[in-house]
């Protein structure tokens, strides 16, 4: 298994693009925050607004389900795959090569 750059993956793909991918909708916006449902355990109120992420720090926060995380734990949560199979996959799903580590 190749050792995957996550420092360098995390700069190069923002929390902006993970949560379009996820289709997420802010029912709120205030700055570089947004608000919404939760994309990890999709509460049935499009209205919810459990769900923060702040997209210039690329941190999230659930105040329901409790996740919380960088915008790769959030693809690996919203997806139920482990972190080194999510960086793969969401590499893959942005048309990017992998970072891998240099020995």
């Amino acid at each position: 298994m190749a050792s995957i750059d996550f420092g360098t993956l995390r700069r190069q793909i923002g929390m902006e693009a993970v949560l379009a991918l996820l289709g997420f909708a802010p029912s709120q916006r205030r700055g570089g925050q947004v608000r919404g449902p939760c994309p990890i355990h999709k509460p049935r109120s499009t209205h919810s607004r459990s769900f923060s992420a702040h997209v210039e720090r690329n941190m999230y926060h659930c105040f329901c389900c409790g996740s919380r995380g960088n915008q790769l734990d959030l693809w690996a949560a919203a997806t139920r795959q482990p972190l080194h199979q999510a960086a793969i996959d969401l590499c893959e799903k942005l048309h990017r090569p992998v970072p891998q580590l240099s020995r």
